[in-house]
């Protein structure tokens, strides 16, 4: 009656949050609206002795390719573009199955959630890219790369998009099994 911890393993118990939901909606918005301008606005700015150039994360990825460097353009776009947009779409699905339900099982559902908060983890890395190049290439004379303004509004969209994955309630993937396991009161009984 009451206890702030678990009979079985002694954790403490939490209560269901009712504005989960919401906060994860509201957060994955601002990392939708955040991944916009990073993905228009340039995420460097090169410049050296004969010229100046700003590129994005696509623009960059292009060039890249372009030159012969298959693999790293191929890493930038699945780093920089595919995953962010993956983990929009596995949160919106995540929240959306949480509210209506949803035919995948809850344990696809939780590994998914679990898959979107690993990748929240790594989801830095082109940030960290972009200024490890602009320390490493100062030689103000000769050449200098600086961080473009995409570069903050991609780690706005990251630390909104993991926000939002943390503010979603996991239990919800799991609410209303019980009802669905049960038979319903209509049916004879065997």
């Amino acid at each position: 009656m009451g206890t702030a911890t678990c009979g079985r393993c002694g954790s403490r118990l939490v209560s269901r949050d009712p504005k989960s939901l919401g906060r994860a909606w509201a957060w994955w918005l601002a990392g939708v609206l955040a991944y916009i301008p990073a993905n228009l606005w340039p995420m460097l700015r090169t410049r050296t002795l004969w010229q100046e150039e700003s590129s994005t994360i696509i623009g960059g990825a292009l060039e890249l390719w372009r030159y012969g460097n298959m693999g790293i353009s191929v890493i930038i776009l699945v780093a920089s573009v595919g995953i962010p947009l993956a983990k929009f779409f596995a949160i919106a699905y995540l929240a959306l199955s949480a509210r209506n339900g949803a035919r995948a099982s809850p344990g696809v559902r939780m590994r998914l959630y679990e898959v979107v908060e690993y990748i929240g983890r790594w989801s830095m890395i082109d940030v960290f890219v972009v200024a490890i190049l602009a320390s490493l290439v100062q030689l103000n004379v000769v050449a200098r790369i600086d961080p473009g303004p995409a570069s903050l509004a991609f780690a706005l969209s990251v630390i909104f998009t993991m926000l939002s994955a943390q503010a979603f309630d996991p239990r919800m993937i799991w609410d209303g099994i019980e009802a669905e396991a049960r038979p319903p009161r209509d049916a004879p009984s065997a």
